[in-house]
């Protein structure tokens, strides 16, 4: 089973999904232009063959999205770890969701992380 097809089978997947590209699902993998493939992030640092890249990734332990298996941040991970190109920091939140107080308490470090990369 490809990751498109377990990522849409999943309520939340399905609506991102339809939402970018729209109902008909079988030009999610086919169409050249709008692949689904072109907006996930573990595909793109499996391909990925440019400059250094730094990554932050914050992820909440308790987000039920995560313990349902529909964000899947450990394939993202793997991608990062097998490609030299990408140094990827990830962090997971002990006892955060994804929710208002997640954001606001790790908001400053993502802006300081951008600052760092972009200034």
């Amino acid at each position: 089973e490809q990751w498109y097809q377990r990522r849409v089978r999943g309520p939340w997947g399905q609506k991102a999904f339809a939402g970018y590209l729209g109902d008909n699902k079988s030009a999610w993998k086919n169409n050249p232009v709008y692949s689904a493939l072109q907006y996930d992030a573990t595909f793109t640092a499996k391909e990925y063959e440019g400059p250094k890249l730094e990554i932050l990734l914050d992820q909440g332990s308790d987000d039920p999205y995560l313990n349902d298996k529909q964000l899947l941040p450990e394939n993202l991970a793997n991608a990062c770890s097998n490609n030299k190109s990408i140094n990827l920091n990830f962090r997971m939140q002990q006892g955060y969701d994804h929710g208002y107080f997640f954001i606001m308490s790790f908001m400053e470090d993502h802006f300081n992380f951008m600052a760092k990369h972009i200034c």
